[in-house]
């Protein structure tokens, strides 16, 4: 993953603003369904897309569901991201997530297509732009402030990503690609070791 210089700093940055638009402290949980109504960006499965032809439909969310995980689409001003349904509430909320991402980043939406044997053909983001969302929506679920207290705290990591709506996957990766797991650690080992006392100077000294 190559991002520029600063980005990651951006993005705490961002996460931290986001917490405080929403009158959330810097360490809470953030719903990406919450920062979705913030945005004013509506939020939809293909059950809720009226006229939607029975059998696409039941490709979506039933023959196909592992093709797709979340799309945005776009009509004038107005943005809806459009989310798979089958998939697990944590991988839903960092899909989500990443969608938001790309539209704070101010990436141009994706766009779908339905070919003429009824299966999408999706049109996505370049690769820069996707390493940009992908840690910028990590990051807005999982801020370095929130892992350090996670950490510091000797909490479970099960029970941390529950709290937070993640896979404990996706929290073991942060802790890990930000550092705090080493930064933790390096800082037990230090209390752990006993200081030396000074050695008293002899009377030849």
């Amino acid at each position: 993953m190559s991002l520029q210089r600063g980005f990651k700093a951006w993005c705490e940055n961002v996460a931290l603003q986001v917490r405080r638009d929403l009158t959330l402290i810097p360490t809470a949980a953030l719903d990406p369904r919450l920062l979705a109504s913030h945005l004013e960006i509506e939020v939809r499965t293909p059950y809720d897309i009226p006229g939607l032809d029975r059998a696409c439909l039941r490709r979506l969310v039933k023959e196909d569901p592992e093709s797709w995980s979340a799309v945005t689409l776009s009509s004038g001003e107005k943005d809806l991201v459009l989310l798979n349904p089958v998939h697990s509430r944590g991988r839903q909320a960092s899909d989500l997530m990443h969608e938001l991402a790309h539209i704070l980043l101010g990436h141009d939406p994706a766009r779908v297509d339905v070919a003429e044997d009824g299966s999408l053909v999706l049109f996505t983001y370049d690769k820069d732009q996707e390493d940009e969302a992908n840690w910028l929506a990590a990051c807005l679920l999982l801020p370095r402030t929130a892992l350090l207290e996670i950490r510091r705290a000797g909490e479970d990591l099960r029970t941390a990503a529950k709290e937070y709506g993640v896979s404990q996957v996706m929290l073991q990766y942060r802790l890990n690609v930000t550092g705090v797991e080493h930064q933790v650690r390096q800082g037990s080992r230090r209390v752990a070791q006993p200081r030396q006392s000074a050695r008293p100077k002899t009377a030849s000294e």
